[in-house]
């Protein structure tokens, strides 16, 4: 069944293999006022492009119109909210102290990865639709498997932007292998194959691949943004130590 996050509620739902998707929902709350609706449409952007994630499977899965329709909504709606911010962040921004300053650009950072997410997600959900044949079911597995992955890391980012944890932001990081893993190895199996190599429907299964392995790499970003937000410096660039350490 398609789902949509415009009602802002947090779904949990089964892994793959475990039974249909059940949605068990918590309201995020009403939109707040001023500089707190930035953080607030930024928890609903993620929300959104889980979403996304959720419905380009049902699509993979069952070819349903409805979740084609579900996806597009989905970039839709994370095209608003990037203008939404971008269009308000620069003055809201003149009127808060460094911490807050902080947490709204995290918020501009972070819709950008998002919208770069839809786009994504959306091209996939185009491949699969204008196809006149199945993907071949060993294929669809995998790509399938991706989208569960991405849907997991997309949760964990919501959730640890919503407890400002950073052990979220680590679980996102670890995940991603496993996305890039099964990219490569898709990659790999095609590659090698002669059979396949001038196939363009193989062609099509890589570049959708490509994509959820590309939008994998947007949700690192919103991780690392997660870590550099809580702990005060990225990842990449440690706090250095005084001559007294």
């Amino acid at each position: 069944m398609p789902r949509k996050a415009a009602s802002l509620t947090e779904t949990e739902p089964q892994k793959a293999g475990h039974g249909p998707a059940i949605a068990r929902k918590r309201r995020l709350g009403a939109a707040p006022n001023g500089q707190d609706e930035l953080l607030w449409l930024a928890l609903k952007a993620c929300l959104i492009a889980r979403d996304a994630a959720f419905n380009v499977r049902d699509l993979l899965t069952n070819s349903s119109r409805m979740a084609f329709l579900a996806v597009r909504d989905c970039e839709k709606e994370l095209d608003q909210i990037e203008r939404q911010i971008d269009e308000r962040l620069p003055g809201a921004i003149t009127r808060v102290n460094e911490a807050r300053a902080r947490q709204l650009l995290a918020c501009l950072k972070c819709i950008t990865d998002l919208e770069r997410i839809g786009d994504l997600i959306m091209s996939v959900a185009q491949r699969v639709q204008s196809r006149s044949c199945p993907i071949p079911s060993a294929d669809a597995r995998h790509l399938v498997q991706m989208t569960v992955i991405l849907q997991d890391m997309l949760d964990e980012t919501y959730r640890g932007f919503r407890s400002l944890d950073v052990e979220n932001a680590r679980k996102v990081l670890r995940i991603d292998s496993e996305l890039d893993h099964i990219c490569h190895s898709l990659f790999q199996k095609h590659l090698a194959d002669r059979a396949t190599q001038n196939d363009p429907l193989y062609f099509e299964v890589l570049l959708m691949a490509q994509a959820l392995e590309r939008a994998g790499d947007h949700v690192k970003n919103l991780a690392e943004e997660l870590y550099a937000l809580i702990e005060g410096h990225t990842r990449r660039h440690p706090p250095k130590r005084n001559a007294t350490q």
